[in-house]
């Protein structure tokens, strides 16, 4: 057979994601602060974009408009200020930011100075100490090697072979530092660690040393009372022992650790108002948007290659305020639909939680469910029961005994509430929880699913929790 070309014509459909479109659907799933980070990027590169303070009405027509129609909606309302229209809740204050002291804007945060790192304590307090030139070197090298938690990660062999020492210099040098603040840094286990604090606290009792030394293992499983017998003490006696372990520090880094913990900005307040719930954006900090009016009439006597960069500036402009009153716009529909469906929620709480999944809610406001996917992630809902995220009130349903459903985030909370009720030295088993929800609740829970939801929680098994003293 033998090859040949031939031209022939195949007509075909495809979706073709424009950038404007890209653009968008990003914009749904952003945090708050990397949205903030977006705009005031976007800022920067268009100079069609100008931030301002004038409160102003935007349009509610949501639809994307042809280059002629943008170009002369825009030349005709160059003044466009606000996006968020009736979703803006900070509209009222922003007269007054001018008369702020510019130090009133900053965080509390901003004005500390930086946290010492575990590594520049260390290094701080060698350089005071008596140490050599030669110790330092070494000493270096071992800090180098500590982890978040305090430990040294290296063998004093990986040590020595990293610089001119010997092993007894790098035992000597270590053992010096792990005497240096906080005390018991750098070991390499934790005996090691507990041994050492005991050693510069004083604590040289022979049962106490054997206890760390031999039976740290006993102690976190709650092994009393063979370790009672063993040493031939009474219960009280062991009991005055580990009070004495427990005033040791078992990671002595944590305290110098570099991360810092997140802070969560909500993207929505939702407050009850009688029998209602009012739902209020969060713009704080959001910058206010308008077309730049001296770029809009010079594009009128551009031509050629300015014309055509005017034009793709003005339509990335135009986009990217249409989408963020579509982004604020969404997110206040699928608040709302999750506040009808979660009624009982936010007026009694978390264990009133139902079941409810994207796909209702994207009936319900008629969108799509990648849509209410997109803008439920990374987004946070002040409530009058504390601060959560969007995901949180889709959860799964466990069925009862009269045919009805509970959420799984409602058997959660019961399960949390039982277990901080328990006896403690009697503390309630995963099959007796299952048993009490069957009991009094009438939720039909297996024992594997109460010991999933507990170790998602963070709670320990029973054997754990039980206290002896």
């Amino acid at each position: 057979m033998g090859l040949e070309l031939r031209q022939q014509l195949k007509l075909s459909q495809q979706l073709v994601m424009t950038p404007q479109l890209q653009q968008a659907i990003k914009l749904l799933q952003l945090s708050r602060l990397e949205l903030l980070e977006t705009v005031q990027q976007e800022l920067l590169e268009n100079p069609f974009l100008d931030e301002t303070e004038v409160e102003i009405d935007v349009s509610e027509s949501t639809e994307v408009l042809t280059e002629s129609q943008a170009e002369e909606e825009l030349v005709r309302n160059a003044d466009w200020e606000d996006y968020l229209g009736e979703f803006s809740s900070t509209s009222k204050q922003a007269t007054f930011r001018e008369t702020e002291v510019p130090e009133e804007g900053l965080s509390f945060e901003a004005r500390l100075a930086s946290k010492p790192s575990l590594e520049g304590h260390l290094n701080w307090q060698m350089r005071l100490s008596n140490f050599s030139k030669h110790e330092i070197a070494i000493g270096e090298i071992i800090l180098g090697n500590i982890d978040g938690n305090g430990y040294l990660q290296a063998s004093v062999e990986e040590i020595q072979s990293m610089v001119q020492a010997t092993d007894e210099e790098v035992e000597m040098v270590l053992m010096r530092m792990q005497r240096l603040d906080p005390v018991g840094v750098g070991a390499r286990t934790p005996q090691e660690c507990l041994l050492v604090q005991m050693d510069v606290l004083g604590y040289d009792d022979p049962i106490l040393l054997s206890l760390v030394r031999d039976h740290l293992e006993d102690l976190e499983k709650n092994r009393y009372k063979p370790l009672a017998r063993k040493f031939k003490i009474s219960m009280d006696e062991l009991k005055e022992y580990l009070d004495m372990l427990q005033t040791l520090d078992p990671m002595p880094g944590t305290n110098f650790s570099s991360t810092e913990p997140h802070y969560v900005s909500p993207d929505v307040y939702v407050y009850q108002f009688g029998e209602d719930f009012v739902i209020i954006l969060n713009e704080d900090g959001l910058p206010r948007i308008q077309m730049n009016t001296f770029y809009m009439e010079s594009m009128k006597g551009a031509a050629g290659k300015e014309k055509e960069y005017f034009q793709e500036k003005m339509r990335s402009a135009a986009w990217l305020m249409k989408s963020l009153y579509q982004r604020q716009r969404t997110l206040y529909k699928v608040v709302e639909s999750i506040v009808g469906f979660q009624r009982d929620f936010f007026e009694d709480g978390v264990t009133k939680l139902k079941p409810l999944i994207l796909k209702e809610v994207a009936e319900d406001i008629e969108m799509h469910e990648s849509t209410v996917s997109r803008i439920t992630t990374s987004k946070y809902v002040s409530t009058p029961h504390g601060i959560f995220e969007l995901k949180f009130f889709f959860n799964s349903a466990l069925e009862l005994d009269d045919g009805t459903q509970v959420g799984s985030e409602s058997v959660k909370a019961l399960i949390k509430q039982m277990i901080a009720g328990e006896d403690t030295k009697k503390p309630l088993s995963d099959e007796r929880i299952g048993e009490i929800l069957k009991e009094e609740l009438e939720v039909n829970i297996a024992r594997r699913t109460v010991a999933k939801y507990r170790s998602a929680m963070g709670i320990p098994s029973s054997s754990k929790r039980k206290q002896y003293f």
